[in-house]
Order: structure tokens, then C-alpha cells, then sequence
């Protein structure tokens, strides 16, 4: 979770609470994918993306209602939304999600050809070391996007203030 927000600033829901760890629900369901049925790893997607897409939305609302004579209206709140959006998919869906998906299965193919432990064992072992994973990746993973977006996407905006992503 980031720092929380500078005494009299808005306390953002997505960023400053117990929510933000909603976007991370499909890292734990890659680290459970051994053990449960594939609906269960889909279903933390749904809960991660869902995550994705009320946070782009709050954003967008809120840079509706700031009076800017920089940019139009519209502007900004496609701005918000868009940049919030793709950030999140990226940062908190998409790579923490392939990232825990290949540490676990390259760690249940590594226990499979070095140990002789019964399969059970070596499933609740990658689920721990999945889980052990997670907190390590998200800060390189989301300094990474902001990144790659500051390199690519958000050269393309106009002088609005960018939204702060993480």
C-alpha cells in the first residue's frame, strides 16, 4: 500500500486503504492454481479487474470535477481514466499475474524433477512460495510501469497533470 496521503489531502479509497489489495486478488489465485479449480483463479481476475476498472473510474470523476483552464473538461477525465486504466492492468492484472503464474509453475516443474515429494507437497509449496513472491514484485513491477508509460503513453497527453498511479 502506498504512504498514506499528507495531513488535509483526500484520502483516495483505491490507493490508501484496505482496497488496494483488491488488485492484487489474481496474484493470490496464480499462487492457489495448483489447488483450486480454474473458475477460482478466473473468478480473482474478475475481482483484480474489477479493482482496475473502479479505480480508472474514480479517477476520471474526480479530474471531471477539478476547474482547470489548462484542458478541457473531457480531456482530463480521459486522461485520468485512460492512464489510471492502462496503469493498473499493467501494474496490478497483467504482469504480477504472468509473473506468479511462471514462478509457480516453474517451481512445481523444478520440486517434480528434484525431489521425490508427493505431489500434494509440492502443490502447497508453490502456492507458499507464490504467495511469498508477491509482496517482493510489486514495488519493482510498479516502478517499472510508471516507466514504461512516463517512456511511451503519457509523452502523448497533453499539459494536464498526469494522475498519480501508485
Amino acid at each position: 500500500m502506498s504512504e498514506p496521503p499528507p495531513r488535509g489531502a483526500e484520502r483516495d479509497i483505491f490507493r490508501d486503504t484496505w482496497v488496494r489489495y483488491l488488485g492484487y486478488a489474481n496474484e493470490v489465485g496464480e499462487a492457489f492454481r495448483s489447488l483450486v479449480p480454474a473458475a477460482v483463479v478466473w473468478l480473482s481476475y474478475g475481482v483484480s479487474s474489477s479493482y482496475v476498472l473502479a479505480d480508472a473510474i474514480d479517477k476520471g470523476k474526480k479530474a471531471g470535477d477539478v476547474r482547470s483552464p489548462e484542458a478541457g473538461r473531457s480531456t482530463r477525465v480521459t486522461v485520468a481514466v485512460v492512464d489510471t486504466f492502462v496503469w493498473q492492468a499493467l501494474a496490478s492484472v497483467a504482469i504480477p499475474g504472468f509473473t506468479i503464474n511462471r514462478v509457480c509453475a516453474a517451481s512445481l516443474y523444478i520440486l517434480g524433477t528434484a525431489t521425490h515429494w508427493p505431489l500434494s507437497i509440492r502443490k502447497w509449496t508453490t502456492t507458499a512460495l507464490g504467495l511469498l513472491v508477491i509482496p517482493v514484485i510489486i514495488h519493482p513491477i510498479d516502478r517499472s510501469v510508471d516507466f514504461l508509460l512516463d517512456s511511451s503513453l503519457r509523452k502523448l497527453y497533453p499539459s494536464v497533470e498526469k494522475p498519480s498511479s501508485s
